[in-house]
């Protein structure tokens, strides 16, 4: 039997202990000691988990020289994450980084170096690739049955609630927006130009239309904003091949439409197995311990590969792949806007 793995984790805000604690805890999990600049999330964080007021610091630098702890996990932010990531896999520890990985593609990629040349895992938290509807019509989509991907339509919306004060669209990038930078290659490919166009109906309401053309010949089109209310419906998308289609609608419904015959004038119409729409819901009658958003699938990836399983995740390269094609949607976007 195997001991739990002894996690040490940095950033104890709201996100950490609503999203990514309480679904890394679930796993073979020891929460061995954390670390946060604030007294009152370390000590509420420590109460939650069953820390040690020892075991709590408030200097990264001294959980990363303990000797008890075989891996990390980072939920800080962009600029934290290059600095703690790189001292981290100096250390040789497996680790886990919140999205963005980085503040800019450069700096996700000397993560990405930094972790080939040492041989440390790094599980970037991608984790739309895992929620329950997205991995269902990824594999889809990747089998021989659905053939090339031809185009991608998707919406990604959010409001305006990055925003105090100045408008600053930063946190919409890294925090929002790049989810998509790395679903989009995960579904379709790689990806061979992007560009985007932009309309600001106001200071802090922004619309953005990313079009992709990837390595295949396929095209697409990704729509965000930030002037939509978070009480509706926010994500959709759809990939086409020849003849098929896969959507998902709000994280929670795929369809997969494939080539059936008009039905309306045959009596022995029927719904016919390899030809007819397939739907798939959740239920979400059952217990609590389902994730459909898909943090506890990618945190027990993390957690296999601390372990030294090889896995097929979101690592740093893809993290710096993401934050790449953000970078150029945001400069075609920008030269849009002064035309």
């Amino acid at each position: 039997m195997t001991s739990p793995l002894r996690l040490g984790w940095i950033g104890c805000g709201t996100h950490a202990n609503e999203m990514l604690l309480p679904q890394v805890t679930r796993h073979d999990v020891v929460l061995q000691a954390i670390c946060d600049i604030s007294p009152d999330n370390l000590a509420s964080t420590g109460r939650r988990y069953g820390v040690a007021p020892e075991n709590q610091l408030s200097d990264w630098h001294a959980l990363l020289a303990r000797s008890d702890i075989d891996a990390v996990g980072l939920a800080m932010g962009p600029r934290q994450h290059h600095e703690v990531g790189l001292a981290a896999i100096a250390r040789g520890l497996p680790l886990f980084i919140e999205k963005p990985p980085a503040a800019t593609s450069r700096q996700a990629q000397e993560l990405a170096d930094a972790a080939k040349a040492r041989g440390v895992p790094v599980v970037v938290g991608f984790m739309k690739r895992y929620s329950t509807a997205n991995r269902i019509a990824a594999n889809v989509i990747h089998t021989p049955e659905f053939g090339e991907t031809a185009s991608f339509l998707g919406q990604y919306m959010t409001a305006p609630t990055y925003f105090a004060g100045d408008v600053d669209y930063t946190g919409f990038y890294l925090h929002h927006c790049v989810h998509y930078f790395d679903l989009i290659p995960h579904l379709m490919g790689e990806v061979a130009t992007v560009g985007a166009r932009r309309h600001e109906l106001e200071p802090g309401k922004l619309l953005l239309h990313v079009d992709f053309r990837f390595r295949n010949g396929g095209i697409g089109t990704l729509v965000m904003g930030t002037h939509q209310s978070r009480g509706t419906p926010m994500e959709w998308w759809q990939v086409m091949g020849d003849h098929r289609r896969v959507e998902v609608r709000n994280l929670h419904e795929v369809r997969y439409f494939r080539s059936p015959p008009f039905k309306v004038s045959r009596p022995d119409a029927s719904l016919v197995d390899g030809e007819d729409t397939l739907v798939w819901e959740p239920n979400f009658t059952v217990a609590a311990n389902e994730d459909h958003k898909g943090y506890h699938a990618i945190l027990g990836d993390f957690v296999r590969a601390a372990r030294g399983e090889t896995l097929d995740f979101p690592d740093a390269a893809a993290g710096a792949r993401a934050l790449a094609l953000l970078e150029q949607a945001i400069a075609s976007a920008e030269t849009d806007a002064h035309r």
